[in-house]
């Protein structure tokens, strides 16, 4: 029982040292939190295409990707990349992709003020197809001059492209033979010869360009100023579609073809948590990484255009790969060691020194008990020596016994009974100090008295 109530003594000693870290840590901890970012939303939005369109299937296998980790992707269709900017921008979606040059950066953004969208970079190429009918070879779009020509849709990022590669060609945008076609409707009508020329953006693969590139009477453009729509354009490319790859035993095409390709790129709101960016930067280099027709593998994703201005976690994966913790750990285990970290980090700097003083100030509200009565046993001490009153013994006897019983319920660890003992023998030096002091009174009274 009396070991248990020593061990609880040391215990309250403990406690009370302790609340003053308790609390210095506490408010270091709600400091930190301001500095926390808020745990990834599960569901987020990205905005594609058509549903027949390259963006839409892309956007399928992010989602796959991104479900593996606990995200849900709710995948959007939509009329092209104007409409993806403008959900963007209206917080309807948090991913989109836009077609490369098609939407001029907003005015007023420049590199020192970027604005409300960033890009994680640019996914694949996207081929310039220039499908047009005829014997003669046309290699320069001012050849098409006065022609029907189909230039996609309105809000379409192939329309917004086929216009300015046209108006840079002298022809104008307001032509009544710009015609807003696109897709299969535009092949259609290039077959039936209800136009002479029509616009796609799509790659190799897809069913409306392979239809076209097999249709009899059909040629493309083989751009033969391509380098100098690369430096009028930034945003554009410059590919090959070799001979013969379209068909070995027909030769298709009979010769190199030239095109001019723009990019699909990733772009989302600024307030995008960073987690799910570096997230989403996995899933497009998991997808869109492979070698394809037009690409090296490891080409993409890559900056390659700048209408928008490249996101801080892109840069950084760009640079050194996906983060630390999520390369070894589970996504929602690494966001939650990463929140951790910001908050432990800050608060061990600030425990340590804390930490370091705690002995001694544990010591100190130990002592600081005995002090006391040892500030009490010096006055009297001291009065003792300086003002010797025989007629005071008595009092200084009743006070000594009282500082006594103080140090006697004095409550403290037993790692510091040394001290207590000291003390009461300290005291007994001096009742025997007042002792002496009153045996020597005694017999200097009794001196006198002989006398």
């Amino acid at each position: 029982m009396e070991r248990l109530r020593a061990r609880l003594i040391a215990l309250r000693f403990m406690l009370a040292t302790a609340w003053p870290i308790i609390l210095v840590t506490a408010v270091g901890l709600v400091v930190a939190y301001q500095f926390v970012a808020p745990e990834p939303p599960r569901r987020i939005t990205i905005s594609t295409g058509s549903e027949a369109g390259a963006y839409h299937a892309y956007a399928q296998r992010y989602a796959a990707v991104l479900a593996s980790k606990g995200i849900t992707l709710d995948v959007r269709n939509s009329a092209g990349s104007h409409e993806n900017v403008r959900r963007l921008e209206n917080g309807e979606a948090d991913v989109a992709f836009v077609q490369g040059g098609v939407v001029a950066r907003p005015a007023g953004e420049d590199d020192d003020e970027p604005g409300p969208l960033r890009s994680l970079g640019s996914v694949a190429y996207e081929p310039v197809w220039v499908f047009y009918r005829g014997e003669q070879r046309v290699d320069k779009l001012h050849h098409l001059d006065g022609r029907r020509i189909a230039v996609g849709e309105d809000g379409s990022g192939i329309r917004g492209l086929a216009l300015q590669l046209l108006a840079a060609n002298e022809i104008k945008s307001d032509s009544p033979n710009l015609l807003p076609l696109a897709g299969l409707s535009a092949a259609e009508a290039l077959q039936r010869e209800e136009i002479d020329a029509a616009f796609i953006v799509a790659a190799q693969e897809a069913p409306v360009v392979q239809v076209m590139l097999r249709s009899p009477g059909l040629r493309v453009v083989s751009f033969s100023q391509a380098d100098a729509y690369l430096r009028l354009f930034p945003f554009l490319s410059k590919i090959v579609l070799p001979r013969g790859v379209v068909n070995l035993v027909r030769d298709l095409p009979p010769r190199d073809t030239v095109l001019l390709a723009t990019t699909a790129n990733v772009i989302v709101r600024e307030d995008l948590h960073p987690a799910l960016a570096s997230l989403l930067l996995q899933a497009m280099t998991e997808v869109n990484g492979k070698g394809g027709f037009f690409q090296r593998a490891g080409e993409f994703p890559a900056y390659r255009d700048r209408s928008f201005a490249l996101s801080p976690e892109a840069e950084r994966y760009y640079k050194s790969g996906p983060p630390f913790l999520q390369r070894y750990l589970p996504f929602w285990v690494a966001v939650l060691v990463e929140r951790l970290f910001v908050m432990i980090l800050p608060l061990i700097m600030l425990s340590l020194p804390l930490l370091k003083f705690a002995p001694s100030i544990y010591s100190w509200r130990v002592r600081s008990k005995i002090i006391r009565c040892y500030g009490d046993l010096k006055l009297l001490e001291s009065d003792l020596r300086q003002h010797d009153d025989p007629a005071r013994h008595d009092e200084y006897a009743r006070k000594l016994q009282a500082i006594e019983d103080t140090a006697s319920t004095l409550k403290i660890p037993l790692a510091f009974s040394d001290l207590l003992y000291t003390l009461r023998e300290h005291i007994n030096l001096v009742r025997d100090e007042l002792r002496r002091l009153g045996t020597r009174d005694d017999k200097n009274e009794n001196g006198d008295d002989k006398q």
